[in-house]
């Protein structure tokens, strides 16, 4: 392949999955808001959650170590495009912005705060479980697929 058309099939793959990525951001918020009742504040905490340990997860599994063997379209197609167009610090900044403009520094405490450990943690669960995945014996009939 040469390096035109690998440069090509990265650029569409971070597009389609940064297109998908924000659907599920949309849809997740809709879920979150409309369905659920919850506060807006809350899908784009979620979201961020999620994305840490969809992104982790992925860079576990495909890492040099990993037992997921996927070349550089797939890995952002994931990393940068999907887990880019998912999440939203930009958003949780502007959220937590409108909270201090609003003179509620306690609930934007709070929520950055909490945003921010929660998504450090299921980073690390990412992690946990994707290590745990890698130490999973192959099954060498779908090894040689």
């Amino acid at each position: 392949m040469t390096d035109r058309r690998a440069a090509t099939r990265l650029y569409l793959a971070v597009g389609c999955g940064a297109a998908i990525g924000s659907l599920a951001r949309f849809l997740s918020g809709y879920l979150i808001v409309s369905l659920l009742g919850l506060d807006a504040l809350w899908s784009t905490a979620f979201v961020n959650v999620v994305g840490s340990w969809i992104i982790t997860a992925f860079a576990t599994l495909t890492g040099p170590d990993g037992r997921m063997m996927v070349g550089p379209a797939a890995r952002n197609f994931v990393m940068a495009g999907f887990c880019g167009g998912l999440t939203t610090f930009s958003a949780m900044s502007l959220d937590t912005f409108i909270l201090l403009f609003e003179g509620d520094l306690p609930l934007a405490a709070t929520y950055l705060i909490s945003v921010v450990a929660l998504s450090l943690a299921a980073a690390w669960l990412g992690y946990l479980t994707a290590s745990r995945l890698n130490r999973l014996p192959v099954d060498s009939d779908q090894a040689n697929r």
